[in-house]
């Protein structure tokens, strides 16, 4: 009985460790520093490809795929809520 006991409490501390995992994955999915990591990323690299090809003002012009990328988080949050429910509803 006490190992049953142990047994069922060990289950609990790794089910209580996934969640942790869990909920650390889902708060990094949606946080701002993702998203402003990201966006300095792209943004650097687009203006390193943009200047290697030659192009006038990489600078600048790398706003536009950075600017895209910040706006498709923006707006996937009211993608996936539509499309939540309607898996919901299935």
């Amino acid at each position: 009985m006490e190992n049953r006991i142990q047994k069922l409490e060990e289950e609990v501390r790794e089910i209580r460790g996934r969640n942790a995992r869990v909920e650390a994955n889902k708060a990094w999915e949606t946080s701002v520093f993702r998203v402003a990591s990201i966006a300095a990323v792209t943004y650097v690299l687009a203006s390193v490809v943009l200047y290697a090809i030659g192009n006038d003002n990489p600078l600048r012009n790398a706003l536009i795929p950075t600017i895209g990328y910040f706006l498709s988080t923006q707006s996937l949050p009211f993608v996936k809520r539509w499309w939540t429910n309607r898996y919901l509803k299935k």
